[in-house]
């Protein structure tokens, strides 16, 4: 089971690196531990099992698969062990890499190995390694002991491997949760999108019966203007019906997203923060389907809260932007902050909530991109583009 929230690529080095180095230190002390100077043949196994260990934790790529790479590291430490109990019977030959790679490996195994079952029996299979592998010393005395406290150091990374596991088992229930939510909340609006595209409709239609007689001429356009109303409202339901996710939230009304946007930062603004909207001279003169234009309040929306309770005292600037493209128009919307005056518990953006999550599943429903992250001034940046409507002929758009 793969956790939820991916680690950056420095985080991944600042934890690989360390680990890579502790790992050389400790095959260095099986080096010097199990060097033999006569080149007996078995003093070199540990030498050689132990990277190979190690290699089974380390492999970067995603293929071989997690269960893959646990079952080859269990059963091949468990045929070495069962091969020198059973024909070598020479002492000295457990390697400490090899036992500390698949200690690693057994909570990794039992927290990303989708199925319970399959997690189980490799769990156990790695768990049974590391536990008979002092006995390929000698199978009485001293070795046993160590059998015995590795049964503890087992027990211990298992039940670390069981608890993340269900962390990511409740973060994966509560994503699902929130995305019915934000289903049920557009299931909602998608009774306004089409209340509005077919009031529109009957109007024209009905315009169109009472000038059939005086001036047939203009019933050309009454009827684009049904066929593209209707295009519209069909385009709406393909959309919103994708689309998953929160509750209990103020939507903005079609046409009117501007308004709400100034409600929206004149509200944040009213706690004592700076707050600042700055629209484009062009956008105001685009056309957007209902859906966009809620969705890019819910991202204004949604960005300013997080503003609020992870950037306390911070400065916002929320703009939108037109940006021209040969594959059409797209509106750019960016909330920005800047660092917080005091060091938040969360850091800023909300890492490890849902709010972003739900964000990108709306906006990528609507054919938009949602992007965040840190600015250079330690603030936070939330960035989203939408598609624009082409103008209507002889409008102001």
């Amino acid at each position: 089971m793969e956790p939820d929230t991916p680690l950056s690529p420095a985080v991944r080095r600042a934890i690989t690196v360390p680990l890579c180095a502790g790992l050389a230190l400790v095959w260095l002390f099986d080096l010097v531990t199990h060097y033999d100077p006569q080149n007996r043949w078995s003093s070199w196994l540990t030498l050689i099992s132990g990277p190979l260990a190690a290699a089974a934790l380390l492999f970067p790529a995603r293929r071989p698969s997690p269960d893959w790479r646990a079952g080859v590291a269990a059963l091949g430490s468990l045929a070495l062990t069962v091969g020198l109990c059973a024909y070598a019977q020479i002492s000295g030959s457990w390697g400490l890499l090899e036992t500390v790679a698949l200690l690693i490996l057994l909570p990794r195994t039992a927290r990303r190995v989708t199925r319970p079952v399959t997690a189980v029996t490799l769990s156990a299979a790695l768990a049974a390694a590391v536990i008979a592998m002092p006995l390929r010393g000698s199978a009485k005395g001293d070795y046993l002991q160590f059998s015995f406290v590795l049964t503890f150091a087992v027990g211990g990374v298992v039940g670390l491997g069981c608890y993340l596991r269900l962390l990511d088992s409740r973060r994966a229930r509560a994503v699902i949760s929130v995305r019915h939510n934000e289903r049920l909340e557009l299931a909602r609006d998608l009774h306004d999108f089409v209340a509005h595209h077919v009031t529109g409709i009957v109007v024209q239609a009905n315009a169109a019966l009472v000038i059939q007689e005086t001036s047939p001429e203009q019933i050309k356009p009454l009827l684009e203007g049904i066929s593209r109303a209707g295009g519209e409202t069909l385009d709406s339901m393909r959309r919103l019906v994708r689309v998953l996710r929160e509750d209990d939230h103020r939507s903005a009304r079609p046409g009117e997203l501007l308004t709400e946007l100034e409600r929206l930062v004149s509200a944040f603004a009213e706690n004592g923060a700076a707050a600042a909207l700055d629209v484009a001279p062009e956008v105001r003169g685009i056309r957007l389907v209902p859906e966009v234009e809620t969705s890019v309040h819910r991202v204004v929306q949604e960005a300013l809260t997080n503003v609020r309770r992870h950037a306390h005292g911070s400065d916002v600037v929320v703009r939108l932007e037109l940006d021209r493209h040969s594959g059409g128009d797209r509106l750019r919307g960016e909330v920005r902050n800047t660092a917080p005056q005091t060091r938040a518990a969360v850091p800023t953006g909300g890492r490890g909530g849902f709010g972003l999550v739900g964000l990108r599943e709306r906006v990528e429903a609507v054919e938009g991109s949602l992007t965040c992250g840190q600015t250079a001034d330690g603030g936070w940046c939330v960035s989203a583009d939408f598609p624009v409507l082409a103008a209507v002929e002889g409008s102001s758009a």
